[in-house]
């Protein structure tokens, strides 16, 4: 059984930049693929960003494609998303989750975090 735990959310300003972290209790094995996703109000949720536990290979959407890095610590089981040059329409609630398919769709994600808020200021 691997939790996921996500942190590192907050209130910013447009154009400033904030790190989430994703802690995962228990292995991660190396077929694994996580991701995060995010859900504004009133939306669907949408993928944001993915990377392969073990080749560290990542595709983003491309609404954020240039701006948010995600990276991931395999020693401390720690997936991040670097967000720069926020912007208000990346308000939402972010998620990270855990799967075994290189996929951007959420059906293919098992196991999901409870979320932290964004929220970005005009």
């Amino acid at each position: 059984q691997v939790d996921l735990v996500e942190s590192g959310g907050g209130s910013v300003q447009a154009g400033d930049s904030l790190r989430l972290s994703c802690a995962a209790s228990g292995r991660i094995y190396s077929s694994s693929v996580m991701a995060w996703f995010r859900q504004a109000p009133g939306k669907g949720r949408e993928f944001v960003a993915l990377i392969r536990w073990h080749s560290g290979t990542t595709l983003y959407a491309d609404s954020v494609k240039g701006r948010f890095a995600i990276s991931k610590v395999n020693p401390a089981n720690t997936v991040y998303l670097q967000m720069n040059v926020l912007k208000p329409e990346d308000t939402a609630v972010y998620f990270c989750a855990r799967g075994s398919q290189y996929s951007s769709d959420q059906a293919s994600y098992f196991t999901w975090g409870q979320g932290t808020q964004v929220t970005v200021a005009s």
